[in-house]
């Protein structure tokens, strides 16, 4: 699975792990990534792959349910 949010595309970065003694070694900033039910502009509703930034700023739609 590719680690990209399919709504804003955030993707891991790249940085250093920091020692006390000032040794630097790569790691990787992975993003806060969730599936979830999403309702498109079209109506259509389909389970996307998106960061929880895009989440709470209101960027998705969740669909509403159906009453019976």
């Amino acid at each position: 699975m590719a680690k990209i949010c399919e709504h804003c595309g955030k993707k891991p970065q790249v940085g250093n792990n920091v020692s006390h003694a000032n040794n630097k070694s790569k790691r990787r900033f992975e993003p806060n990534l969730v599936k979830v039910r999403a309702q498109l502009p079209s109506g259509e509703v389909k389970t996307v792959t998106v960061c929880t930034r895009c989440l709470r700023s209101g960027a998705i739609t969740k669909p509403t349910v159906k009453s019976a």
